[in-house]
């Protein structure tokens, strides 16, 4: 199985740290977050990754070397020269995933006790073009889902704008989501990516074909997740690792 790894971002929000240092390489528990990714992906039987970077890219390529490549198939998507946002990121590495088979895409600084096999088995099993990890947890922009779990707009509740392709939407009437960077998308949604730029959001890019397409989420109750993207974030994720 195939995944793209996130570990592009610059990471201010975790500064001085990453003043010297991509964010994929701050140490959590021992080890640096894209270990602890990288390790999560391979005990779940993806033995091919894409690691997409940027900020510091050099350090991550000879990071993933020292460690052999951690025994599997390991290659990089540079966005050195320009960072191209999510769904950029994911049109870049397109070439990666010529099996025809889904692929997961992982935020380098998210922890998780989600079972992935169990995610990409749920994909399958629902036929949608793109399955997104959500959660209930509370914040100020929110994705839409029906009763279906199908993704009908997005809403950000500090300054109420709002997104869908369905006229007449009213997010009270829906389901509201969290995204948690973590999903399954099948290789067919670049055939909608062709005419885009090069930098765009992957979340934009959903809500713009999910009029056409089955876009779905994915929620376990007793999951755990942190996004380790800031100072107070990393106390909390070496409690969780502990």
């Amino acid at each position: 199985m195939k995944a793209l790894i996130f570990a592009a971002g610059l990471g201010t929000r975790l500064k001085p740290l990453t003043d010297n240092m991509p964010k994929a390489l701050v140490t959590v528990g021992g080890k640096p977050l894209l270990q602890h990714t990288i390790e999560k992906l391979k005990d779940a039987g993806f033995n091919e990754i894409i690691i997409n970077i940027h900020h510091f890219g050099e350090q991550i390529i000879n990071f993933v070397k020292s460690c052999n490549y951690f025994g599997i198939r390991i290659e990089f998507s540079n966005e050195q020269d320009k960072l191209l946002d999510t769904g950029g990121g994911i049109k870049k590495a397109s070439h990666f995933f010529d099996d025809g088979k889904p692929f997961l895409v992982h935020n380098v600084d998210i922890l998780s006790d989600i079972d992935l096999n169990d995610l990409y088995s749920f994909h399958l099993n629902n036929k949608a073009i793109a399955t997104l990890v959500c959660s209930e947890r509370q914040t100020t922009r929110y994705l839409c889902f029906d009763s279906d779990k199908l993704l009908k707009g997005w809403v950000n509740k500090k300054t109420g704008e709002t997104k869908s392709p369905f006229s007449g939407f009213d997010f009270t009437q829906y389901n509201e989501m969290a995204f948690s960077g973590i999903h399954v998308i099948d290789p067919s949604i670049f055939s909608y990516m062709k005419n885009l730029t090069d930098k765009f959001s992957i979340i934009d890019f959903y809500l713009s074909i999910c009029d056409r397409e089955n876009i779905i989420y994915y929620s376990t109750e007793n999951s755990r997740m942190i996004d380790v993207g800031k100072h107070e974030s990393l106390i909390l994720a070496n409690k969780f690792l502990s």
